[in-house]
């Protein structure tokens, strides 16, 4: 069987559009409102200053409610002291709560003990803020 006759790549030209080079994010370690350089999408990172002694850890509870519920469910988070933001958004999750809690165990018990007995409160997806460490180098 007779090989296929393949040209080098040198001799093969392209016709395709030049790819657009994309958006990146910039910016520093110091967790302060970052100030993007050209074609960079803008971002602030909230969380807590590396090195920081005796601060509580944060967290987002994304909450689902029962259609209508949402006002009732508000009211009753505003009543939790370690929420600090109630967010009603549009679409899913219906709710975004901003904790501050002195452990993880203080958030297991905030969300399954607290939140999930809010009569409405379908679900939720909780996300724990981690403490981003400065690369060190040699």
């Amino acid at each position: 069987m007779a090989k296929p006759h393949v040209k080098p790549l040198s001799s093969v030209s392209s016709t395709s559009k030049p790819v657009k080079a994309k958006p990146v994010l910039t910016g520093q370690t110091d967790f302060a409102i970052k100030q993007p350089t050209s074609g960079a999408i803008q971002y602030t990172i909230h969380g807590p200053t590396p090195g920081d002694q005796g601060m509580s850890d944060r967290a987002y509870v994304l909450i689902n409610v029962h259609p209508g519920q949402t006002s009732a469910v508000v009211s009753a988070l505003k009543e939790i002291k370690e929420i600090k933001t109630i967010d009603p958004c549009w679409g899913k999750p219906d709710i975004i709560a901003v904790v501050d809690i002195p452990d993880q165990d203080a958030l297991t018990q905030l969300v399954l003990s607290r939140i999930h007995r809010i009569e409405g409160v379908v679900q939720t997806d909780t996300h724990l803020v981690y403490r981003l460490k400065e690369a060190r180098t040699k």
